[in-house]
């Protein structure tokens, strides 16, 4: 297997398109430019940055969900904040993996096999509470819609819980 750049790809694959980031000095990556209602970062640590944001929102968008830890930087995500979009931060609406596991790992502790209706019913009563949970200390706090205040709150509360009931102080 040969490693080469995307660039090489695309000549020898005349069809392919492909996006420079010298296509954009201002800084930013171009996935972010394409046109959408709903962005999804999903690969790395601070990989939408501020300029991202600005074109996302400039392009129309209504909302984003993280599906990797930290996606978006600071900056980012106070400019959605500050838009009111709908915006599920990593921390919340990426607990669907580590949630599978838990799952998966209750099935071989028991020695079962459920089916798959079983896991994502069980899934999605997981996920439910968890933006249930974010929503609610939100507002609990003052900040109806803002969903990264409710999951770090809510997940700071969980760990104190969970130290005091183990007795660590």
């Amino acid at each position: 297997m040969q490693r080469t750049s995307l660039e090489a790809y695309v000549h020898k694959h005349p069809d392919a398109h492909y996006i420079s980031a010298r296509d954009y000095p201002q800084g930013g990556h171009a996935v972010w430019r394409i046109q959408a209602d709903v962005a999804f970062p999903c690969a790395t640590q601070n990989e939408l940055t501020e300029s991202d944001a600005e074109i996302l929102l400039a392009n129309g968008i209504t909302c984003i969900s993280e599906g990797a830890n930290m996606p978006s930087t600071k900056e980012a995500v106070d400019l959605f904040l500050d838009a009111n979009i709908a915006y599920g931060p990593g921390k919340a609406a990426n607990a669907g993996g580590v949630a599978t596991s838990q799952l998966e790992m209750a099935q071989n502790s028991s020695m079962e096999q459920w089916p798959l209706e079983k896991v994502d019913q069980k899934l999605q009563q997981i996920m439910a509470n968890i933006h249930r949970q974010c929503a609610d200390t939100a507002e609990e706090f003052g900040d109806k819609t803002n969903l990264v205040l409710g999951a770090n709150i809510a997940g700071f509360r969980k760990v104190a819980d969970a130290m005091i009931e183990q007795g660590v102080t």
